[in-house]
């Protein structure tokens, strides 16, 4: 753990030295100059510190997916990347993960300042106690939230009759250098999480100063993936309640695309319109930056990917385009801006509440859910309303649905390790390369990510275990 202190070392030094300044307009940071972190504003503002503490890098992921398209050149120069993407078993991931790192250190840095607002919002000047208690919430609320992307990486998924003996990630506190750790279990980490939210929950506003800070409709839609996590269906539809009572908004992206259709459809053009999905989203409840932390565009989509998509999705189609450059065809990005992907947003709730509905046995329940979402995304000429004649049936639907929903962020990809554990509703990932079908099972070890061998290598004040072979 010695390479993740000296990242956090040189990011507070970083931070005290700017005065905790943020690199976008829209957050408005004001420079303090050099200063010991003392207010409340000090502390507040490393919530605001969005490229730093609110990125979710968590690209190994979506690549394990197929959920992007990686170019020959990538694939050839990235060892790692090869291994994942074509699904090799037989790859030493541990030995090939000495460099990609991010997901790990910038978890660890963004922790290291939430346990520094927790550790001191409480006893900060220049605020009322009603102040300091609502920053310290929100603090607990982000450090569980890095918390549940990490557990949900590199460790096995949970699982109750095996929580508490398998191995997840270290579970750090203070914001000391060099402070003592204890790799906890997985259910030790998850109690970690719920605890964290239960003493925020009573603090956080309805309203909150920006939505990097989390309010009453973060909380409760987080604690709605917590649980469906946890295969706790019931504590996950009453929390899915809960948040669509505080935002239960969709974004039409019928509209969107209609408005938009000309440039959309013309097969010569590749201009790139505006993303609509950055911090004035509609459906957030909260933003978080996903693998780029900066104003660009889409990841490009497989065309076996792209073909999962409903016919008529007016989100997919305002998204990518077919492209052919050279020997590659794939579906190219077409929006320019930022993303939300790495926070939460009000479609993710309704499709908990919708898998929620389908086990309780409530098949039109989940279904109507579904098709409220689906009438703001599928073009009216394409409509119909999704039936199911049974859980099952619902719950292919819901999927499907969900996975391309949230394309491009860590939940597919903590669903399906999820359905994978629980059995009945497994994926199998399949797909033809030179002829020969390649696939990954729902039992293949790597389904849990590799910690980087820097961490393994410098354990610092602490000891870490691998949590995988290869």
């Amino acid at each position: 753990m010695i390479k993740i202190f000296q990242k956090i070392t040189l990011l507070s030094a970083l931070l005290l030295t700017l005065g905790f300044t943020a690199c976008d307009e829209y957050l408005g940071v004001i420079p303090k100059g050099e200063k010991i972190p003392e207010t409340l504003a000090d502390f507040e503002a490393m919530i605001r510190y969005e490229y730093g503490n609110h990125r979710v890098d968590v690209n190994q992921a979506l690549i394990l997916l197929n959920d992007q398209w990686v170019s020959p050149s990538s694939l050839s120069y990235y060892p790692l990347y090869e291994a994942n993407y074509f699904w090799d078993e037989s790859a030493d991931r541990v030995a090939l993960n000495n460099s990609d790192e991010t997901t790990y250190y910038a978890s660890y840095s963004a922790i290291n300042a939430f346990n520094l607002i927790i550790s001191n919002a409480l006893t900060s000047t220049e605020a009322s106690e009603s102040e300091q208690k609502e920053v310290w919430a929100q603090a607990k609320v982000l450090r569980a939230m890095t918390y549940f992307n990490l557990v949900n990486y590199y460790a096995d998924t949970y699982e109750a009759a095996t929580a508490s003996e398998k191995l997840s990630v270290p579970l750090i506190t203070s914001a000391d250098v060099n402070a003592a750790y204890t790799q906890v279990t997985i259910q030790e980490m998850y109690d970690f999480i719920l605890t964290d939210m239960e003493e925020a929950l009573p603090y956080l506003p309805e309203v909150a100063a920006t939505v990097l800070h989390p309010n009453l409709g973060t909380a409760y839609a987080f604690y709605a993936r917590v649980y469906l996590q946890m295969n706790n269906y019931d504590k996950a539809l009453e929390f899915a309640n809960k948040a669509l009572d505080e935002s239960d908004v969709l974004f039409d992206w019928t509209t969107y695309y209609e408005a938009n259709k000309d440039l959309i459809t013309n097969p010569d053009s590749y201009i790139r319109t505006a993303s609509p999905m950055g911090f004035d989203y509609i459906e957030n409840y909260s933003y978080r930056h996903g693998s780029t932390y900066y104003s660009s565009s889409e990841k490009s989509l497989t065309t076996e990917r792209a073909a999962s998509f409903e016919e008529g999705d007016a989100r997919f189609l305002s998204r990518w385009k077919l492209r052919t450059v050279g020997a590659d065809t794939y579906y190219y990005g077409t929006l320019q801006g930022y993303f939300n992907y790495g926070g939460i947003t009000t479609v993710e709730v309704y499709l908990i509440k919708a898998e929620c509905l389908a086990r309780s046995g409530d098949v039109n329940g989940a279904m109507e859910v579904l098709n409220a979402v689906r009438k703001t995304r599928i073009l009216p000429e394409e409509y119909s309303d999704l039936t199911a004649a049974n859980t099952a049936g619902a719950m292919a639907k819901i999927i499907q649905t969900k996975r391309n929903e949230l394309i491009l962020t860590l939940t597919p990809f903590c669903d399906i390790r999820r359905l994978n554990q629980e059995g009945t509703y497994s994926i199998t990932l399949s797909k033809v390369v030179d002829g020969e079908t390649l696939t990954l099972s729902p039992e293949s070890h790597m389904w849990t990510m590799p910690f980087p061998q820097g961490a393994i290598d410098n354990p610092g004040n602490g000891s870490m275990v691998q949590n995988v072979e290869k």
